[in-house]
């Protein structure tokens, strides 16, 4: 998408409504394999991204971040937070929203929810690394953690690798069963065999690729040396910030590990507890070709996933052209429209003095003034008075 040299205000704007909408008229399989497709273009082109890792502010109930990134054409962030314990006040844990702009004037092209996009972009990213690094034919996965983002990521192994049984574990049996319902009602995923299982080590003894994802923000040991089989894939999600891990440090001593933005996620990802000497590799590399994947059937792959700013760029970007092809969302006047662009002072100028008159009055102080002190000219002599 090329946004150079716009001249107009309007900024699209997107709801969670609207990105819903835009799911179900193209189809949920569609939506996932669109947004695959460009995270993948955009990760082929990682040179030509001004990169920073993300900026946080953590609390002891969890973290909210900005995440910003550009190319030469458009810039991009998006707001999110992650707060565990929402749920039990009835709010998601993770909330989002995101902005897309145009380089060249800053204009704002797009406002949109981020949240649903989240979930999507996430799973599209997971299927994408998982394509690279999973052992071809990889047919049974496992999913630990069935809270907000599980169906998500379901749907996308299922249909853009090819998996055809998941394996499902969850500390709270209430998440497992929604997912199963939400699963077995969709049209979708019809030719998927669902197995909710008692533990995570029964989940993932016979699964050609685990998933974790789960929200708790502690050091957690969800995957621990010794449960993989040899030649699994492991997309761990859920470790993604200071103080929140999923997989045991032998695991990843063991694998090879693959990473989005490395600086980020030794900060923020599982990778935070090994030596900043431990070897990884950037999933761009493996993508571009410039480095392996995979070495062997017989290796454990690992993908730290922490979600970066560039999938979230080319969610924004996908969900621009697609609502503009489309006619989704409405427009907002979020930037002023100005008849004299350096007059701001007109948006709030009192209506009173809109127009100046032709003959102002003169200042009322300055004339009291001239009246108690008059000026007497150089040529003229004050007249004493007897």
């Amino acid at each position: 998408m090329n946004t150079t040299a716009t001249t107009s205000l309007s900024t699209l704007f997107l709801s969670p409504q609207d990105v819903a909408g835009i799911v179900s008229r193209q189809g949920m399989v569609q939506t996932l394999q669109g947004m695959a497709d460009c995270i993948r273009q955009d990760f082929l082109r990682w040179q030509s991204f001004d990169k920073s890792a993300r900026l946080a502010s953590h609390s002891p109930g969890g973290v909210i971040e900005l995440m910003p990134i550009a190319d030469a054409h458009t810039y991009t962030f998006k707001y999110v937070n992650g707060h565990p314990k929402n749920t039990a006040l009835g709010l998601s844990t993770v909330m989002a929203f995101g902005v897309l702009a145009d380089v060249a004037t800053g204009v704002p092209l797009l406002v949109s929810e981020l949240t649903l996009t989240t979930a999507l972009r996430t799973a599209a990213t997971s299927a994408l690394a998982a394509r690279a690094l999973a052992r071809p034919g990889s047919r049974v996965m496992a999913l630990i953690g069935n809270g907000a983002q599980s169906e998500f990521q379901a749907l996308a192994f299922h249909h853009l690798l090819g998996i055809e049984e998941i394996n499902l574990y969850d500390l709270d049996a209430a998440a497992t069963a929604k997912l199963m319902r939400n699963l077995q009602a969709n049209p979708d995923t019809a030719g998927l065999r669902l197995r909710a299982c008692g533990s995570t080590a029964e989940a993932v003894r016979e699964a050609d690729i685990v998933t974790t994802v789960t929200a708790d923000k502690t050091h957690a040991t969800i995957i621990t040396a010794g449960m993989l089989k040899p030649g699994t894939h492991l997309n761990a999600v859920g470790g993604d910030c200071p103080g929140k891990t999923e997989i045991h440090a032998d695991v990843m001593t063991a694998a090879k590990v693959f990473v989005e933005y490395e600086p980020q996620t030794r900060r923020e990802g599982d990778l935070q507890q090994m030596a900043q000497d431990f070897a990884v590799t950037e999933l761009w590399q493996v993508l571009s070709g410039e480095k392996t994947g995979r070495d062997s059937a017989a290796q454990i792959t690992m993908f730290d996933s922490v979600g970066f700013a560039l999938e979230d760029f080319s969610a924004l970007r996908y969900l621009h052209d697609t609502a503009q092809a489309l006619a989704a969302g409405s427009t907002i006047s979020l930037i002023p429209r100005l008849d004299d662009p350096k007059n701001l002072y007109q948006l709030v100028r009192p209506a009173f003095s809109a127009e100046p008159l032709e003959n102002p009055p003169s200042d009322p102080l300055n004339a009291s003034a001239a009246s108690a002190h008059p000026v007497i000219p150089a040529d003229e002599k004050p007249v004493a008075v007897a």
